[in-house]
């Protein structure tokens, strides 16, 4: 494999609209951005992180002092939550008001970041509250500068304009993407995902496998997002099961961590719809649902659905986790069941019914994610009409396994 000989300890500039760091050691590059961020004239940020991962991982012991010698004064909000909710981002936001903060620094997954990216856009709103930001009441178009250090290889969300916040009293779990939420700088070091719990690893990179065989397939599809597509599938069904053997394994966290930039980067030109809108739903009515786990015991009968309209596309992405297709429509339900057998290869067993949901659910669960803000959204760019029929039997056949 051409990617043994990457000197995974020499850190990449990986552009897009973002400039990310990758490599073991990019958090050095925090001495940078921080004098970087001084010179623009900030003098105060805010760090947005959840509530252990930035001390455990040992990230804040580079994080704080890099701040310290550039001459930026911080506040800490450090009580994030898997899941966040908007009540969690408007008491970020109300401490960065009160500091006087002019730029956010965001530390860990996808929630941390994601709520960091929201605090940065209401930092410009004053007035406006996160409820509002994320029933798409306004649209932001400026957003205070954004540092993002990812502590995991699944969301991606370090160098897009994407991020996901609950409404909980709503069980609304809406995403928001506007250009002014993509990140000035992202840092990917893989040594500081080594500490993921096994079940952390799985779900965070099937995260990443979801959002380009989405991204892949939707109505805004490209080959580039199609080529960045083949390349995560591969770089995680080779190194995620290596990773979960072997955890402290940099080279494999290294090409997660790239398949996770990559999958970022592919779904921020791509856009997503099935998977990620009727997944919502799932983790906002539970919200100590991984949003990788919903993902996974939804993607079979998502393949399902939608392979007789793009069989050509997802016979390629697929290939390194189910070979040998021929890109025939009536392979449809030998996909969804080797898409499921790779799951469970995992470890990855659960399905709907295992997580506590029933076919009384079902109905619920449609429902919101036909009327939760943004995911009609989604759902319009799904490659087959999704319709309330078809929402409905995703969930069903998602209630139990395929090979049962």
């Amino acid at each position: 494999m051409w990617e043994t000989k990457v000197p995974i300890n020499e850190v990449r500039e990986i552009r897009s609209r973002t400039l990310a760091y990758l490599g073991v050691g990019a958090i050095d590059k925090i001495k940078d951005i921080a004098q970087e961020l001084k010179g623009k004239g900030i003098d105060k940020v805010i760090v947005v992180t959840g509530r252990g991962s930035y001390k455990r991982t040992g990230v804040w012991d580079h994080v704080e002092p890099a701040l310290k010698a550039a001459g930026l004064d911080y506040a800490l909000f450090d009580q994030v939550t898997p899941n966040p909710t908007v009540h969690e981002v408007d008491a970020a936001t109300e401490i960065g008001k009160k500091f006087g903060a002019q730029a956010v620094v965001a530390i860990g997954g996808g929630s941390p970041i994601d709520a960091g990216k929201s605090v940065a856009a209401l930092l410009k709103y004053p007035d406006r509250k996160a409820g509002e930001l994320y029933e798409l009441q306004f649209a932001p178009e400026k957003a205070a500068p954004i540092v993002a250090i990812n502590l995991t290889h699944g969301t991606g969300t370090e160098v897009d304009r994407f991020a996901v916040v609950t409404i909980p009293e709503k069980d609304y779990k809406p995403a928001i993407a506007y250009d002014c939420l993509y990140p000035l700088y992202a840092i990917d070091d893989p040594q500081f995902t080594v500490g993921l719990s096994p079940r952390q690893t799985r779900f965070v990179s099937i995260d990443a496998v979801n959002h380009v065989i989405e991204a892949s397939t939707t109505k805004a599809a490209s080959p580039y997002t199609t080529l960045l597509a083949m390349e995560t599938v591969r770089l995680v069904a080779r190194y995620l099961p290596e990773a979960l053997s072997h955890p402290d394994n940099l080279t494999a966290r290294y090409y997660l961590m790239y398949a996770s930039l990559i999958a970022g980067i592919s779904f921020d030109n791509g856009l997503l719809h099935f998977t990620h809108a009727l997944e919502h739903p799932l983790s906002a009515v539970k919200p100590d649902l991984s949003h990788g786990l919903g993902l996974a015991m939804l993607l079979p009968s998502v393949v399902k659905a939608i392979y007789p309209a793009v069989p050509e596309v997802l016979a390629y992405v697929l290939s390194p986790i189910v070979p040998d297709l021929k890109a025939l429509p009536a392979e449809a339900e030998r996909v969804a069941k080797g898409v499921e057998n790779w799951l469970f290869t995992l470890g990855v067993t659960s399905k709907l019914s295992d997580e506590g949901y029933a076919e009384d659910d079902l109905e619920r669960l449609t429902d919101l994610a036909m009327k939760t803000p943004s995911l009609d959204g989604l759902l319009a760019m799904a490659p087959i009409p999704a319709d309330r029929k078809t929402v409905a039997r995703i969930y069903k056949e998602s209630l139990y396994p395929y090979n049962a």
